[in-house]
């Protein structure tokens, strides 16, 4: 296919596009498929067990595939494995929808989750920097709405399904998207070579990353699964934390990584990291436990429309967030959307006894809170490198987001279950453990960017797109390390971009 170029190759939309479709089936169904699992098990003659080990590993194998991903890309031509990576989705989307037993069901599932990620570092990097500066904006919006309105969408959508007493329809539009997605990748093809042929095949780093995100998900979903502590839930959630945590030291140290952690280790990047690792756990803990609590008092379609704020907020944020991108306050949004987090929290704890309004005002600022910090947080970090980098970036972020989001929630679910004499008590403290780590995500950002003597960029997107750094991320603890401010590059010189504004105007 060297040299070929689809119809659509020169079209932004039809780029827009293929990110959307190949990114919000998935994610979507990561939010509905509790809601119809009961469904599942019955046709599947799936156990209850069964199925959360399915999911959770589902989850592991959407954060193992980010680094499968950007080991292949810097061997193999990229777009020819985005279409290898969309028909694999798709063939595993049929099996799913079609499956006569829960054997087919359980490896298509685990299978779909494994190829989103692979799609989403193949698809985004390519629309993120592709493109001219102006058009940035509007990339950042639409990764906004397909990866967190997609979420935020899936408890209405698996309600619906509920309601209707059948699972399959969902998993068939699924199917039917992945479609969608296939057709996409072909017309919009066009032919790059591989990233990097110089870079070592890391095989330490893909096996730390299977390992550790197998044992540590196969150990939560056990855990949810079980409803009390065992030694087959336990070791393998610790040894599979431990290994993911010994990931990240390798890279570290390693003097040609996989996915740039020492590049990372300054100011602006780990602000951005805290935030969005601290941001996703709050918010999916936080959505599971209102599901739990509310699905024995309220009908699926009653469920259906109390988390339609959710979806709402989400595409509210989504357009704040493609308002603020040209300017310095995305990490003033990043921030508000832990408060946000926060505050939901805070009002959810009272989910198990309260009425319709706490739900609803609950799920809306959850829709507020994950799509105001999140996608912010991943380009604080993104302009922090040069624009070649971001796939790198991305990789190791979504490897770090997606282990906290989908980890954090069974045990809170777990917790829920033990914390209190009653459910409802139990879902009141795991509601303020997801307080207390919105909290320690904003403190502990704000701790890094003060004594990092952090300061609010407007990114240089000019700049960015040539290649370099969209703006100065001054040294960890830059306000203690003895340096002049003018050292590490805090100044109050304007970026070229609004250098080349004043002149013309």
């Amino acid at each position: 296919m060297s040299g070929r170029r689809g119809p659509l190759a020169g079209s932004y939309p039809a780029a827009v596009a293929l990110v959307v479709t190949t990114l919000v089936p998935f994610l979507c169904l990561t939010a509905a498929v509790f809601l119809v699992a009961p469904q599942i098990e019955r046709s599947l003659h799936l156990s209850a067990g069964a199925l959360d080990v399915t999911i959770a590993l589902s989850d592991a194998a959407y954060a193992v595939g980010t680094v499968f991903a950007v080991q292949l890309a810097t061997h193999l031509p990229g777009r020819r494995m985005l279409v290898g990576y969309v028909s694999l989705f798709f063939v595993s989307a049929l099996l799913a929808a079609w499956a006569p037993t829960g054997a087919v069901f359980v490896g298509a599932f685990i299978v779909e989750g494994l190829c989103t990620s692979l799609m989403l570092i193949a698809a985004v990097p390519p629309l993120v920097i592709g493109w001219p500066p102006r058009k940035m904006p509007w990339t950042g919006t639409v990764m906004n709405l397909a990866i967190f309105g997609a979420v935020a969408v899936g408890p209405t959508v698996g309600a619906l399904m509920a309601s209707s007493g059948h699972w399959r329809p969902l998993f068939w539009a699924v199917a039917g998207v992945g479609a969608l997605a296939m057709a996409l990748a072909a017309l919009t093809f066009e032919d790059v070579p591989p990233a990097g042929t110089d870079v070592p095949w890391d095989l330490v780093a893909i096996g730390l990353a299977v390992a550790g995100c197998g044992l540590a998900f196969f150990g939560a979903g056990w855990l949810e699964a079980k409803g009390h502590p065992t030694a087959l839930a336990l070791v393998p959630l610790v040894v599979g934390i431990g290994l993911v945590g010994a990931l990240v030291v390798y890279e570290y140290r390693l003097r040609r990584p996989l996915m740039p952690v020492k590049q990372l280790a300054t100011t602006m990047p780990v602000v951005g990291i805290l935030i969005a690792l601290f941001a996703s756990a709050s918010a999916f803990g936080l959505m599971e436990l209102v599901l739990i609590a509310i699905e024995h008092r309220a009908g699926p379609t009653t469920i259906a429309v109390q988390f339609l704020p959710e979806f709402g907020a989400a595409i509210v944020t989504a357009g704040i967030f493609g308002a603020l991108f040209r300017t310095r306050y995305t990490p003033v949004l990043a921030f508000a959307g832990l408060v946000a987090l926060a505050a939901a929290a805070a009002l959810l704890t009272g989910v198990a006894t309260g009425g319709s309004a706490t739900v609803e005002v609950g799920a809306g600022l959850i829709g507020l809170g994950v799509g105001a910090s999140v996608s912010p947080a991943l380009f604080l970090a993104g302009f922090s490198l040069r624009s070649s980098e971001v796939q790198r970036v991305f990789a190791l972020i979504e490897l770090l987001r997606g282990v906290t989001a989908f980890l954090v929630a069974p045990i809170l679910l777990f917790l829920a279950a033990v914390l209190g004499p009653t459910l409802a008590s139990g879902i009141g403290w795991a509601s303020w453990v997801c307080f207390a780590l919105a909290v320690a995500g904003a403190v502990g950002a704000g701790t890094v960017f003060y004594v990092g003597r952090g300061r609010l960029h407007t990114p240089d997107l000019a700049t960015w797109a040539k290649g370099e750094p969209a703006w100065h991320s001054p040294p960890l603890l830059a306000r203690y390390r003895g340096d002049p401010p003018g050292e590490d590059g805090d100044t109050e010189e304007p970026p070229a971009d609004r250098q080349v504004e004043r002149r013309g105007a």
